[in-house]
Protein backbone atom coordinates (compact mmCIF):
# COMPACT_ATOMS: atom_id res chain seq x y z
CA UNK A 1 0.00 0.00 0.00
CA UNK A 2 1.35 3.41 -0.98
CA UNK A 3 1.26 5.96 1.84
CA UNK A 4 1.25 9.64 0.86
CA UNK A 5 2.91 12.10 3.23
CA UNK A 6 1.71 15.51 4.35
CA UNK A 7 3.87 18.61 3.78
CA UNK A 8 4.75 18.59 7.50
CA UNK A 9 5.82 14.95 7.31
CA UNK A 10 7.95 15.64 4.25
CA UNK A 11 9.71 18.40 6.17
CA UNK A 12 10.53 15.91 8.91
CA UNK A 13 11.97 13.56 6.30
CA UNK A 14 14.03 16.47 4.97
CA UNK A 15 15.63 16.85 8.42
CA UNK A 16 16.69 13.22 8.27
CA UNK A 17 17.80 13.63 4.68
CA UNK A 18 20.11 16.50 5.53
CA UNK A 19 21.77 14.41 8.20
CA UNK A 20 22.24 11.51 5.79
CA UNK A 21 23.76 13.86 3.22
CA UNK A 22 26.13 15.33 5.80
CA UNK A 23 27.41 11.92 6.89
CA UNK A 24 27.86 10.72 3.31
CA UNK A 25 29.83 13.89 2.61
CA UNK A 26 32.06 13.11 5.57
CA UNK A 27 32.63 9.57 4.29
CA UNK A 28 33.56 10.95 0.88
CA UNK A 29 36.23 13.09 2.53
CA UNK A 30 37.49 10.22 4.68
CA UNK A 31 37.70 7.71 1.81
CA UNK A 32 41.45 7.88 1.31
CA UNK A 33 44.11 5.32 0.45
CA UNK A 34 44.90 3.27 3.56
CA UNK A 35 41.65 4.00 5.39
CA UNK A 36 39.98 0.84 6.68
CA UNK A 37 36.30 0.20 5.96
CA UNK A 38 35.79 -0.53 9.64
CA UNK A 39 37.02 2.99 10.46
CA UNK A 40 34.28 4.38 8.22
CA UNK A 41 31.72 2.15 9.94
CA UNK A 42 32.86 3.41 13.35
CA UNK A 43 32.54 7.00 12.19
CA UNK A 44 28.97 6.45 11.06
CA UNK A 45 28.05 4.72 14.34
CA UNK A 46 29.43 7.67 16.29
CA UNK A 47 27.56 10.25 14.18
CA UNK A 48 24.28 8.35 14.49
CA UNK A 49 24.66 8.12 18.26
CA UNK A 50 25.57 11.81 18.57
CA UNK A 51 22.50 12.84 16.56
CA UNK A 52 20.12 10.55 18.40
CA UNK A 53 19.23 8.89 15.11
CA UNK A 54 18.44 5.22 14.52
CA UNK A 55 20.18 3.08 11.90
CA UNK A 56 17.78 1.47 9.45
CA UNK A 57 20.36 -1.22 8.75
CA UNK A 58 21.18 -2.46 12.23
CA UNK A 59 19.32 -5.75 12.85
CA UNK A 60 17.67 -5.50 9.41
CA UNK A 61 16.76 -8.99 8.20
CA UNK A 62 14.97 -8.95 4.82
CA UNK A 63 14.35 -12.02 2.69
CA UNK A 64 17.24 -11.16 0.32
CA UNK A 65 19.90 -11.01 3.06
CA UNK A 66 21.36 -13.33 5.67
CA UNK A 67 20.21 -11.31 8.63
CA UNK A 68 20.51 -9.64 10.88
CA UNK A 69 22.72 -6.93 9.35
CA UNK A 70 24.97 -5.70 12.15
CA UNK A 71 26.41 -2.51 10.71
CA UNK A 72 25.17 1.05 10.20
CA UNK A 73 26.35 1.72 6.64
CA UNK A 74 26.73 -0.31 3.45
CA UNK A 75 30.26 -0.07 2.05
CA UNK A 76 30.71 -1.69 -1.37
CA UNK A 77 34.10 -1.80 -3.09
CA UNK A 78 34.87 -2.23 -6.81
CA UNK A 79 32.72 -5.09 -8.15
CA UNK A 80 30.49 -4.92 -5.06
CA UNK A 81 27.58 -2.57 -5.61
CA UNK A 82 24.82 -3.16 -3.04
CA UNK A 83 24.52 -4.12 0.63
CA UNK A 84 28.28 -4.25 1.11
CA UNK A 85 29.10 -5.57 4.56
CA UNK A 86 31.94 -3.51 6.10
CA UNK A 87 35.00 -5.67 6.78
CA UNK A 88 38.68 -5.38 7.59
CA UNK A 89 39.90 -3.87 4.33
CA UNK A 90 42.21 -0.89 3.75
CA UNK A 91 41.24 1.16 0.70
CA UNK A 92 43.70 1.10 -2.18
CA UNK A 93 44.55 3.59 -4.88
CA UNK A 94 41.91 3.44 -7.61
CA UNK A 95 39.27 1.61 -5.58
CA UNK A 96 35.65 2.44 -6.34
CA UNK A 97 33.71 2.82 -3.08
CA UNK A 98 29.95 3.10 -2.75
CA UNK A 99 28.56 4.36 0.56
CA UNK A 100 24.86 3.77 1.19
CA UNK A 101 23.17 5.12 4.31
CA UNK A 102 19.62 5.06 5.66
CA UNK A 103 18.64 6.37 9.08
CA UNK A 104 15.53 7.38 10.96
CA UNK A 105 15.20 10.56 13.03
CA UNK A 106 12.09 11.03 15.16
CA UNK A 107 10.45 8.20 13.24
CA UNK A 108 11.14 9.46 9.69
CA UNK A 109 13.55 7.83 7.26
CA UNK A 110 15.86 9.06 4.49
CA UNK A 111 18.12 6.96 2.27
CA UNK A 112 20.94 7.98 -0.06
CA UNK A 113 24.04 6.55 -1.73
CA UNK A 114 27.05 7.88 -3.56
CA UNK A 115 30.11 6.39 -5.26
CA UNK A 116 33.60 7.85 -4.97
CA UNK A 117 36.89 6.85 -6.60
CA UNK A 118 39.71 6.59 -4.07
CA UNK A 119 43.00 8.18 -5.07
CA UNK A 120 43.83 8.03 -8.79
CA UNK A 121 40.68 7.76 -10.93
CA UNK A 122 40.42 5.41 -13.88
CA UNK A 123 38.66 6.93 -16.90
CA UNK A 124 36.23 4.03 -17.27
CA UNK A 125 35.35 4.12 -13.58
CA UNK A 126 34.76 7.86 -13.80
CA UNK A 127 32.48 7.30 -16.77
CA UNK A 128 30.53 4.64 -14.89
CA UNK A 129 30.00 6.86 -11.84
CA UNK A 130 28.93 9.74 -14.08
CA UNK A 131 26.38 7.49 -15.79
CA UNK A 132 24.67 6.65 -12.49
CA UNK A 133 24.62 10.31 -11.51
CA UNK A 134 23.13 11.34 -14.85
CA UNK A 135 20.58 8.54 -14.64
CA UNK A 136 19.55 9.71 -11.19
CA UNK A 137 19.18 13.30 -12.40
CA UNK A 138 17.12 12.17 -15.41
CA UNK A 139 14.87 10.06 -13.21
CA UNK A 140 14.27 12.90 -10.77
CA UNK A 141 13.49 15.28 -13.63
CA UNK A 142 10.59 13.10 -14.83
CA UNK A 143 9.25 12.45 -11.33
CA UNK A 144 6.46 14.98 -11.91
CA UNK A 145 2.93 14.67 -10.56
CA UNK A 146 0.77 12.92 -13.14
CA UNK A 147 3.66 10.89 -14.55
CA UNK A 148 4.11 7.23 -13.63
CA UNK A 149 6.70 4.98 -12.03
CA UNK A 150 7.48 3.58 -15.48
CA UNK A 151 8.61 7.04 -16.60
CA UNK A 152 11.23 7.05 -13.83
CA UNK A 153 12.38 3.53 -14.72
CA UNK A 154 12.54 4.31 -18.43
CA UNK A 155 14.59 7.46 -17.81
CA UNK A 156 17.18 5.47 -15.86
CA UNK A 157 17.40 2.77 -18.52
CA UNK A 158 17.73 5.32 -21.33
CA UNK A 159 20.83 6.82 -19.73
CA UNK A 160 22.30 3.38 -19.04
CA UNK A 161 21.78 2.24 -22.60
CA UNK A 162 23.18 5.50 -23.91
CA UNK A 163 26.40 4.67 -22.10
CA UNK A 164 26.27 1.05 -23.26
CA UNK A 165 25.50 -0.43 -19.85
CA UNK A 166 23.05 -3.24 -19.19
CA UNK A 167 20.43 -2.82 -16.46
CA UNK A 168 19.60 -5.21 -13.64
CA UNK A 169 15.94 -5.24 -12.58
CA UNK A 170 16.23 -7.33 -9.40
CA UNK A 171 17.11 -4.40 -7.15
CA UNK A 172 15.98 -0.81 -7.54
CA UNK A 173 14.31 2.10 -5.83
CA UNK A 174 11.45 2.04 -3.36
CA UNK A 175 9.02 4.04 -1.34
CA UNK A 176 10.01 5.05 2.17
CA UNK A 177 8.80 7.18 5.05
CA UNK A 178 8.21 5.66 8.45
CA UNK A 179 10.17 2.60 7.35
CA UNK A 180 13.07 2.13 4.93
CA UNK A 181 11.21 0.03 2.38
CA UNK A 182 7.63 0.84 1.41
CA UNK A 183 5.61 0.61 -1.77
CA UNK A 184 6.07 1.27 -4.63
CA UNK A 185 9.06 -0.58 -6.08
CA UNK A 186 10.95 1.40 -8.73
CA UNK A 187 12.84 -0.79 -11.18
CA UNK A 188 15.80 0.66 -13.05
CA UNK A 189 14.26 -0.42 -16.35
CA UNK A 190 10.66 -0.04 -17.46
CA UNK A 191 8.12 1.28 -19.93
CA UNK A 192 7.01 4.93 -19.84
CA UNK A 193 3.38 5.54 -19.04
CA UNK A 194 3.06 2.39 -16.96
CA UNK A 195 2.73 1.76 -13.25
CA UNK A 196 1.59 3.79 -10.26
CA UNK A 197 0.69 7.42 -11.02
CA UNK A 198 2.89 9.91 -9.17
CA UNK A 199 0.99 12.07 -6.70
CA UNK A 200 1.96 14.90 -4.35
CA UNK A 201 2.97 13.38 -1.03
CA UNK A 202 4.72 10.35 -2.53
CA UNK A 203 8.22 9.90 -1.12
CA UNK A 204 10.62 7.50 -2.82
CA UNK A 205 14.28 6.57 -3.02
CA UNK A 206 15.52 6.42 -6.61
CA UNK A 207 18.75 4.45 -7.03
CA UNK A 208 20.29 3.65 -10.41
CA UNK A 209 23.26 1.32 -10.22
CA UNK A 210 25.23 -0.17 -13.08
CA UNK A 211 28.14 -2.52 -13.72
CA UNK A 212 30.55 -2.04 -16.59
CA UNK A 213 29.85 -5.21 -18.54
CA UNK A 214 26.96 -7.19 -17.05
CA UNK A 215 23.48 -6.94 -15.54
CA UNK A 216 23.89 -10.19 -13.60
CA UNK A 217 24.78 -10.27 -9.91
CA UNK A 218 26.00 -12.77 -7.33
CA UNK A 219 25.89 -12.68 -3.54
CA UNK A 220 28.95 -13.13 -1.35
CA UNK A 221 29.18 -15.92 1.23
CA UNK A 222 28.46 -13.23 3.87
CA UNK A 223 24.88 -13.36 2.62
CA UNK A 224 24.70 -9.63 1.96
CA UNK A 225 27.30 -8.15 -0.40
CA UNK A 226 26.02 -8.13 -3.99
CA UNK A 227 28.61 -8.11 -6.78
CA UNK A 228 28.65 -8.02 -10.54
CA UNK A 229 28.63 -11.62 -11.77
CA UNK A 230 31.66 -11.10 -14.03
CA UNK A 231 33.74 -9.09 -11.55
CA UNK A 232 33.41 -5.82 -13.47
CA UNK A 233 33.35 -2.60 -11.50
CA UNK A 234 30.12 -0.98 -10.36
CA UNK A 235 28.65 2.35 -9.26
CA UNK A 236 25.48 3.46 -7.48
CA UNK A 237 23.78 6.84 -6.92
CA UNK A 238 20.67 7.40 -4.80
CA UNK A 239 18.50 10.22 -3.44
CA UNK A 240 15.31 10.35 -1.44
CA UNK A 241 12.80 12.64 -3.13
CA UNK A 242 9.29 13.91 -2.49
CA UNK A 243 6.70 14.48 -5.20
CA UNK A 244 5.04 17.86 -4.64
CA UNK A 245 2.48 19.86 -6.58
CA UNK A 246 5.40 21.90 -7.94
CA UNK A 247 7.47 18.87 -8.93
CA UNK A 248 10.13 16.66 -7.32
CA UNK A 249 12.18 17.84 -4.35
CA UNK A 250 15.41 16.15 -3.26
CA UNK A 251 15.35 15.54 0.50
CA UNK A 252 18.88 14.14 0.86
CA UNK A 253 20.87 17.31 0.30
CA UNK A 254 23.16 18.91 2.87
CA UNK A 255 21.90 22.19 4.34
Amino acid sequence: MVELKSPAEIERMRVTGRFVAEVLGELRERARVGVNLLELERHVRKRIEQRGAVSCYWDYAPSFGRGPFRNTVCLSVNDAVLHGLPFDYALRDGDVLTTDLAVSIDGWVADSATTVIVGTPDAEDTRLVRATEEALAAAIAVAQPGNRIGDISAAIAAVAHGYGYAVNTEFGGHGLGRTMHEDPHIANHGRPGRGYRLRPGLTVAIEPWFARTTAEVVTDPDGWTIRSADGSRTAHSEHTIAITADGPEILTLAA
